[in-house]
């Protein structure tokens, strides 16, 4: 559980970030979601238990502060986990340009699945979809730009915390 818990450590920065980024772009009342990141790199190249218990870690970190039911980025991250992590032998996942593609579509996944989740709490859901869709395009932009540090990022804490090497079968 070693692997989750340095997995989770690069997460919680991450969700720092984000916070931070949301923070500035309150003004223009634009929000970034970068869920499909906090499941890939954990999909790819854990192992099934370790993995798992990252991602649901990094989905209770993400229910922490958000205004849904707590649990519900649990449990969207550890399908979405177990979709990625089903389909990985089946991808060159050593490639940073894939990780990218599959955090891309594993995010947009999550973005819809919690937008479907909670637009009938708008009071004009027809309205929001517009801000919604941007906010899905800017999140897509900032994955795309901050996804190859992160992941790398993620394999150096593994490769410091002495981890036994994770093979790619």
């Amino acid at each position: 559980m070693l692997r989750a818990l340095v997995i989770f450590i690069t997460q919680l920065l991450l969700w720092v970030l984000l916070a931070q980024a949301n923070h500035v772009l309150a003004p223009w009342h634009t929000y970034l979601f970068a869920g499909g990141l906090f499941v890939t790199f954990a999909a790819l190249r854990l192992p099934l238990l370790d993995g798992c218990a990252a991602a649901m870690l990094g989905g209770l970190l993400c229910d922490a502060t958000a205004p849904v039911p707590f649990g519900t980025h649990t449990l969207l991250f550890a399908a979405v986990f177990a979709i990625v992590f089903n389909v990985r032998d089946r991808l060159p996942r050593e490639e940073a340009i894939v990780r990218v593609m599959v955090a891309l579509v594993a995010n947009l996944a999550l973005f819809l699945a919690l937008s479907f989740l909670r637009i009938g709490d708008s009071p004009a859901p027809a309205a929001a979809w517009g801000r919604l869709f941007f906010d899905l395009l800017c999140s897509q932009v900032a994955i795309a730009l901050a996804g190859p540090w992160f992941f790398a990022l993620q394999g150096r804490a593994l490769d410091l915390a002495r981890t036994e090497p994770v093979t790619l079968d």
